[in-house]
């Protein structure tokens, strides 16, 4: 019988949320839940929140995203639900060489940033040197993945990616968005910078673990982004450098042109396609021995004024 910290935070049959054609499938996990001696984090939370998870995107399953034993930021989004993250912090004898952050899903209809960003969190967890300290955070905006028909925005309909601190006005997100999207509704930046629950969190994280890059990934461009110093990568894998600018509000212009904070930007060819296993470990690899070249390049950043408001798989 599995002992006491095993038994806390299992998922019964009746917390699993249905659809169609995948019932069978969610019964066979929450047996095999309830069988296996698995270990994960004690909060219920995590686990209603993996089950929503692994009821929404089939690449990754339930005990899949429980075994990444990720924790509540005791953050949430709009909608209340828990904005989750997991560290892996400096090992023993072995001071990091830098700070990395890790984000996934800031788009709620790009499934497949976050199935990645998982797929990347299970070769932390078996590789994890203490080369780097990192925090990862899978699913930035769970209300625009988890709702019936998952879009891009928030909750309150706001892209979280126009919605950080521009570094002009408040109303230059607002003007652009009209003058060059044409009021876009996807691309709404929201009434005015930092306007959401899943924003403040970025920037709380931001402020307090002041990383020495980020790392967000996105689809469907087939592309690598870059915004900040020092000079940016020019393939991950399959994924070729083409730099699309930044707009105000977005994560580019606000860690990269405003705190100096390098940015590199996934972007995945397919939004609701994985890459191949062979591709995923390519980004990796290349992200890793990117980031163990380049950061931190010098000690000198940008404006880092906060508002309140390898060549293997071992990193």
């Amino acid at each position: 019988m599995p002992n006491d910290r095993q038994i806390t935070g299992l998922v019964s049959i009746d917390m699993f949320y249905f659809r169609p054609g995948h019932t069978s499938q969610l019964i066979v996990l929450g047996i095999a839940i309830l069988f296996q001696p698995h270990v994960y984090a004690t909060d219920n939370e995590v686990s209603t929140t993996c089950t929503r998870i692994a009821s929404k995107l089939a690449s990754i399953n339930l005990i899949e995203c429980l075994d990444r034993n990720l924790l509540s930021s005791a953050s949430y989004s709009e909608n209340n639900t828990p904005l989750l993250i997991k560290e892996y912090p400096p090992l023993e004898n072995r001071k990091p060489q830098a700070r990395i952050l890790l984000l996934g899903g800031i788009h709620g209809d790009e499934y497949s940033s976050v199935s990645i960003t998982f797929k990347w969190m299970n070769i932390l967890d078996k590789y994890h040197s203490g080369l780097f300290h990192w925090k990862v955070a899978p699913l930035v905006n769970p209300d625009g993945l988890l709702r019936r028909k998952s879009h891009r925005m928030n909750a309150n309909g706001v892209d979280l990616n126009r919605n950080f601190l521009n570094g002009v006005n408040d109303n230059a997100g607002l003007e652009y968005w009209k003058k060059r999207t044409h009021s876009d509704p996807r691309r709404y930046p929201g009434k005015k910078p930092m306007s959401e629950a899943e924003t403040r969190w970025m920037h709380q994280l931001i402020s307090e673990f002041k990383p020495d890059a980020i790392v967000s990934v996105h689809a469907p461009y087939g592309i690598v982004d870059f915004d900040g110093p020092p000079k940016p990568p020019t393939h991950l894998g399959p994924l070729h450098l083409h730099l699309l600018g930044t707009y105000p509000g977005s994560l580019g212009n606000f860690a990269g042109e405003q705190l100096g904070i390098p940015v590199v930007t996934v972007e995945l060819p397919y939004a609701g396609i994985m890459p191949s296993e062979k591709e995923i470990s390519r980004i990796w690899v290349d992200l890793i021995r990117w980031l163990k070249g380049n950061v931190p390049k010098d000690k000198t950043k940008g404006n880092r004024l906060f508002i309140t408001g390898s060549s293997s798989l071992d990193d």
